[in-house]
């Protein structure tokens, strides 16, 4: 199961930091990501993080602005956004696949995942 929080209502040029806990099972083996939906348009990969090398994959529009990172002892992954901008607006949502090495562009898809939180909400005024 898996848990988002940290969503809220920041202005223009602010910083965020989202968390999602996992529950009932242990996340060594895990990719862990971050997808967003804004509305009216299709969810989008941000970043995901391989649990055992920490090797990490960004998305364009957030590259160098958003960080991912984990922490092992909680069985969390955080997103931590500076920088943000109005088009930043979305529900994010965490997801969760086992880590079988897949390659980096598979791991950007929606499909590669079969485990998601339930979404929380960043709204950037402008």
């Amino acid at each position: 199961q898996l848990q988002a929080s940290g969503g809220g209502l920041v202005p223009a040029g602010g910083s965020l930091r989202l968390s999602c806990a996992v529950s009932g099972r242990s996340v060594i083996h895990y990719v862990m990501a971050w997808f967003r939906q804004a509305p009216g348009k299709e969810r989008e990969f941000v970043t995901a993080i391989r649990w055992g090398d920490n090797n990490k994959f960004y998305g364009d529009s957030v590259r160098g602005r958003f960080t991912i990172s984990r922490d092992n002892a909680k069985n969390q992954v955080h997103l931590q956004m500076i920088g943000l901008k109005p088009e930043d607006t979305a529900v994010y949502y965490c997801a969760a696949e086992t880590d079988r090495n897949y390659i980096s562009s598979y791991l950007r898809q929606e499909r590669a995942y079969d485990y998601w939180g339930q979404g929380t909400l960043v709204t950037v005024s402008s």
